[in-house]
């Protein structure tokens, strides 16, 4: 595997980091990363040395706000004026184009984790006849009238604090009780996955974690409302392949509930090729998990019959 660094320029000025993976022979497919909230793409290595393996060239930016692309761990969760949401998308376009002109003609698919998922099912409902098929992994269903609520508080501690302010209040809004399922916890982040020694690598890591700023909630919580949308599932391609992995005790999925309303919205619109795994007793990172080999197995079979 050969790896190395990079970074693009975005219309709005910013310097966007990214990996690339790459397998010893020419490609015969890419997989893009979008990585999580409050993490970074260096995370996914390990998962790159199975797919490099496999034959697949594999991408992945540090989101604007998040890992290199922050500049520094105290800049990780601030934002300025341009708001996260769409930029983060044209972001994940742009190395989309990237891989487009480095490895022509080979067939691309995107992956999504956590809040990666939901820029990736925003991503496809835009930009999906681009790609061979999407991974979306840890995901969740339509929060209704709790995202509603948040969006309110979000958009009241703004007008109070200002919009670039870090906001404590809104992080243990929207992450408090993610913990409650696992008492007695030895960590905040025991949600995260049974492997004790990666939630130890995910709490010591300066990139991850972190407080972000009142303007970013505002604008995902936008978000998720627009991806949870009848339009946005109208507006994927039928004939995109898609596949849905969580475990049935992460919290972000409601226990697998909302990624089986995610799925079900997607029958609905008639995806065509639509595959929903959910993983017993596995928590929220699944590559990350105790049983993380048989999830990259999976991901692997997955990609090998449509590439």
């Amino acid at each position: 595997m050969q790896s190395k660094t990079n970074t693009f320029s975005t219309s709005d000025k910013l310097s966007i980091h990214y990996h690339q993976w790459l397998p010893d022979a020419p490609p015969k497919g890419a997989v893009q990363l979008a990585h999580g909230l409050a993490e970074h793409a260096a995370r996914y290595e390990r998962f790159a040395g199975e797919l490099t393996k496999a034959g697949y060239a594999v991408y992945a930016n540090d989101h604007r706000g998040h890992g290199q692309s922050a500049g520094s761990p105290d800049k990780v969760g601030y934002f300025e004026t341009t708001p996260f949401w769409n930029a983060a998308l044209e972001d994940m376009q742009q190395l989309t184009t990237i891989i487009q002109k480095e490895h022509t003609n080979v067939p691309i698919f995107l992956m999504g984790h956590s809040m990666g998922s939901l820029l990736t099912r925003a991503y496809i409902s835009r930009w999906g006849s681009q790609l061979k098929g999407a991974i979306i992994c840890a995901t969740g269903g339509d929060p209704g009238m709790l995202g509603k609520i948040g969006g309110i508080v979000a958009k009241l501690t703004s007008i109070i604090n200002g919009k670039t302010e870090r906001s404590d209040f809104l992080n243990k809004l929207s992450f408090g009780k993610f913990n409650d399922t696992f008492q007695p916890s030895r960590t905040e982040f025991d949600w995260l996955s049974r492997d004790e020694a990666e939630v130890d690598k995910y709490v010591a890591d300066p990139y991850c974690g972190g407080t972000f700023t009142a303007g970013f909630w505002i604008d995902l919580l936008k978000g998720v409302a627009q991806i949870n949308s009848s339009s946005t599932y109208q507006q994927t391609p039928k004939g995109l392949p898609i596949i849905l992995l969580a475990g049935d005790k992460d919290p972000v999925g409601d226990m697998s509930k909302g990624v089986l309303q995610v799925k079900e919205a997607y029958e609905k619109v008639k995806i065509e090729d639509l595959t929903c795994t959910i993983y017993p007793d596995a928590r929220h990172e699944l590559l990350n998990e105790t049983n993380r080999q048989e999830v990259m197995n999976d991901i692997l079979a997955w990609l090998k019959q449509r590439t």
